[in-house]
C-alpha cells in the first residue's frame, strides 16, 4: 500500500470548496462584473480593481456566478455568508416534515370494544399526519387464524377509508400479519 500523503501544517488558507464558490485570489477571471450593497459603483472592473476594493472595505471578493460573461462577483464578508447558509439550511431541514410512524398491535381474536378503542387512535394519528402500522401477531398455534388476522386488518382499512389509504395491503411476515396506512394529504 502508499503511504497516504500527510496534511501540511500550519495555518491554511480560508479554502471556498465546500459550497463552491472561489473567494479573492481564487477568481481567475480577466473582468469580473461587480455587485453588492456596500461598494460605490456596480458595473464591470478588472479583477485587480475588484480585490482592491474588497481589500478597502476589509470583506472578500466572492465569485457568485462563474458561468456569466464576466462573471459575477459580490463584495461581502465570507465568513458571515458561510455562517448564514448554513443557518438557512438548518431551518429548512427543521421545517422539513419529519414522517412518524405509530404502531398499533392486534391479536387474531381481538373483541369489539378493543378494535373500536384502536381504531380511535388510529383516527388521531392519521388526522395528525402520522403513519399507522397496523399489526396482528400469531402466538403460538394462533397462525392456522391467520385469514381472521387479515379479516381483521382490511375491515381496520375500511374504517379508516375518510382518514387515510392504505399504503401496503396486509403480508404475512413470520408470525406477524402488518400493513401500512398512510394519512390523505388534505387540499
Amino acid at each position: 500500500m502508499a503511504p497516504r500523503p500527510r496534511p501540511a501544517q500550519g495555518p491554511q488558507p480560508a479554502k471556498s470548496e465546500d459550497d463552491g464558490l472561489r473567494i479573492n485570489e481564487e477568481i481567475t477571471a480577466p473582468q469580473v462584473r461587480l455587485v453588492g450593497d456596500n461598494i460605490p459603483q456596480q458595473g464591470i472592473y478588472p479583477i485587480s480593481e475588484a480585490r482592491k476594493i474588497a481589500e478597502g472595505l476589509e470583506l472578500d471578493l466572492v465569485e457568485i456566478s462563474a458561468k456569466a460573461d464576466p462573471p459575477v462577483c459580490k463584495v461581502l464578508d465570507y465568513q458571515k455568508y458561510l455562517y448564514q447558509q448554513k443557518k438557512k439550511a438548518k431551518e429548512m431541514k427543521s421545517n422539513s416534515a419529519k414522517i412518524v410512524i405509530k404502531e398499533i398491535r392486534f391479536g387474531p381474536n381481538t373483541d369489539e370494544h378493543d378494535f373500536q378503542f384502536k381504531l380511535k387512535h388510529a383516527k388521531e394519528f392519521l388526522t395528525g399526519g402520522d403513519k399507522v402500522k397496523a399489526s396482528v401477531f400469531f402466538k403460538g398455534r394462533s397462525i392456522v387464524y391467520a385469514d381472521q388476522g387479515e379479516k381483521l386488518l382490511l375491515r381496520f382499512a375500511v374504517e379508516l377509508e375518510e382518514v387515510g389509504r392504505a399504503e401496503q395491503m396486509p403480508k404475512l411476515e413470520g408470525k406477524r400479519m402488518i400493513m401500512m396506512m398512510a394519512p390523505i394529504k388534505k387540499k
